[in-house]
Formats: C-alpha cells, sequence, structure tokens
C-alpha cells in the first residue's frame, strides 16, 4: 500500500526482534529506513530485510552505533540529513534489560539500563527534533513494555525505565504538538523474540517450553509475533493516525485487562 512512501525513518535497537519487525513492515511500506544498532550484526540485518521484501525500490541502511554516545549520534544524523534533507520518523525501540532480584542488581546493571533505555531515547530524540520542527511535520514512536504497568520479579530496573518512557513520551507530546509533530508509545507483553527465550534460562526449562507457557496466559493464546508489532507502528507513522499523539497503545492479546494470569 506504500503508506510511508517517500517519509525517512531512523529505528534504533534494529539488529533484532522488535525493532527489526517494525524496520521491515516500514520499508514494505514506502519508507527509505536507517537502522540503528551497536550489534556487529545490524549490516547484515539490512541485507537480510532488502533481501525478504525483494522491492527494487527497497531502501535500508545500517549504521552500527551506540545510542548513549551523543557523538556518534550526531554524525549518523548529519550523514542521514545529507542524504536525505529530513527525517519524518523516529522509532526508539533500542533497549537491555537485567533480570534480577533487586539487591542484586549492581550500580553498574542499573545505570547501563537507564543509560540505554532512557538516555539513549532522550539522546536519539533531542538530536532528531529539530529536523522534524524544521519540516513541520514528525511521528515519534517510543517503545516501552506492560512492565511499565504491571511487572515481574527481577524486573525493577527494566520497569522503572520503561515507566519512565511513558511520561517522557505525554510530555514531549505537549512540547511538540504545535509543530506538527506526533509522539506516541508503543506498549508490548509477551512478543515471540530471541530476547524473550533468553529469559529461559533464568527460569530453568528450554525455550520452547518456557514460549508455550507464556502463551497459554495470553486470552488470544499465543505470544504476539514481532511483524503484529511492526504494524502497529507503520500505522502510528503513517497519516491514518494524524489525530493521535500523547498516547499509550497496548498490543498484548488481552494479557494486562485480566486478573487471573493463567496457571503459569
Amino acid at each position: 500500500m506504500d503508506r510511508l512512501a517517500g517519509e525517512i525513518a531512523v529505528v534504533t535497537g534494529a539488529a533484532q526482534g522488535i525493532g527489526k519487525g517494525i524496520a521491515k513492515a516500514m520499508v514494505a511500506e514506502g519508507a527509505k529506513v536507517v537502522i540503528f544498532d551497536v550489534a556487529d550484526k545490524v549490516h547484515k540485518t539490512a541485507a537480510e530485510i532488502k533481501k525478504g521484501l525483494g522491492r527494487a525500490d527497497c531502501d535500508v541502511r545500517a549504521v552500527k552505533i551506540d545510542i548513549t554516545r551523543n557523538d556518534q549520534i550526531a554524525q549518523a544524523l548529519n550523514s542521514i540529513l545529507e542524504d536525505f534533507e529530513k527525517i519524518d520518523i523516529l522509532v526508539n525501540n533500542a533497549a537491555v534489560l537485567y533480570f534480577a532480584p533487586f539487591l542484586e542488581i549492581t550500580d553498574e546493571m542499573r545505570d547501563r539500563t537507564f543509560d540505554v533505555n532512557i538516555k539513549g531515547m532522550w539522546n536519539c530524540t533531542k538530536a532528531v527534533l529539530p529536523a522534524m520542527i524544521e519540516g513541520r511535520h514528525g511521528r515519534v514512536i517510543n517503545l516501552s513494555s506492560a512492565a511499565a504497568i504491571t511487572s515481574s520479579k527481577g524486573l525493577t530496573a527494566y520497569s522503572a525505565s520503561k515507566g519512565a518512557i511513558c511520561a517522557f513520551s505525554r510530555a514531549l507530546a505537549l512540547d511538540v504538538a504545535e509543530f506538527g509533530i506526533n509522539v506516541n508509545t508503543i506498549i508490548p507483553c509477551y512478543v515471540e523474540t530471541d530476547g524473550l527465550k533468553d529469559v529461559a534460562k533464568s527460569v530453568g526449562v528450554t525455550p520452547e517450553t518456557y514460549l508455550e507457557r507464556i502463551g497459554r496466559t495470553v486470552p488470544l493464546g499465543r505470544l504476539a509475533a514481532v511483524d503484529e508489532i511492526g504494524d502497529l507502528a507503520v500505522f502510528l507513522a503513517s497519516q491514518e493516525s494524524k489525530y493521535i499523539t500523547g498516547q499509550e497503545i497496548v498490543i498484548d492479546g488481552g494479557n494486562l485487562i485480566q486478573t487471573k494470569k493463567g496457571d503459569f
């Protein structure tokens, strides 16, 4: 449908998982997408997205970057603006998660969580906004988590960071509304990613068993696919959502509305 034709998008933390799914969905809808990630595999991911979509006009580029470094962000964004002269969409997805009881969370784990999940989002947004303000158009989409609303043991630092993202997004939406910029938050719950599979190790079961058990607790009976998060991001980036700002959209298969979470 090319709902994002002509749009220039930046997606952080897009070497895998949700970020990769969002980048793929936006490229499929005609956007030119630059994916950021600190992992070397970000270049391989860009190539995989191109090959998978099989479109002659597919434009997805990769930048290996540490979003806690303002100098690296400035260099990357200057290059994008030189090539495209604008940035229309910013998806702040990059995040880290340490799964540990509160008293076992070291200062280094705490600081790394806040540096990436909060400060990294802040840094990228502050760097991109001048171009959006100049163009009087923009979409900022921040990825929070159901852990910002309800949580689990071992997620204190992560939950705190994701709650901050929601508050940041609401306040920012008010600051930039006059410039035609929309700011919204996506709140996923259980999404089938490698990161979620890794959590299985901490509970002593196989990834397959862990994902199957979690899926049974969701009213819709399964985990979300990264493509489904991508679909929501495309909607929030498109003209179809031009009157939506400052909102938190939960995409969780009905998980948060239930009192009893199943037998897992």
